[in-house]
């Protein structure tokens, strides 16, 4: 049994370093997602009912990319996650959503 354990930590281990984006929290109390999380996978735990965008839309990360997130709610209740103009996404526990800007307007993609 403990050898299963072992061998099962190792998988989740190499499964999370096999990941192509920068695994990140959203620190306590904190209510915003930062431009600088463009590019990463942002992992909510007890996060606020409702999570904004940063204001200003930006255009690239700080790779030049497009900016993009990727947001998975761990839980216990869903957020909302909302920016300007008129972008509005529930995330429920478990799910993870894509969200896009290209300078203008945030989008899902799937």
């Amino acid at each position: 049994m403990k050898s299963l354990l072992i061998c099962l930590a190792i998988l989740f281990g190499q499964m999370n370093s096999l990941q192509d984006k920068p695994v990140v929290h959203l620190p306590p109390n904190t209510r915003t997602i930062n431009v600088a999380d463009g590019g990463k996978l942002l992992e909510l735990i007890n996060a606020p009912a409702e999570l904004s965008l940063p204001g200003n839309i930006p255009k690239a990360d700080a790779m030049g990319q497009p900016w993009e997130v990727d947001v998975k709610n761990l839980g216990p209740s869903a957020v909302t996650v909302v920016g300007k103009p008129e972008f509005n996404v529930q995330i429920t526990p478990g799910q993870t959503v894509h969200i896009h800007s290209n300078g203008k307007v945030y989008s899902l993609q799937r």
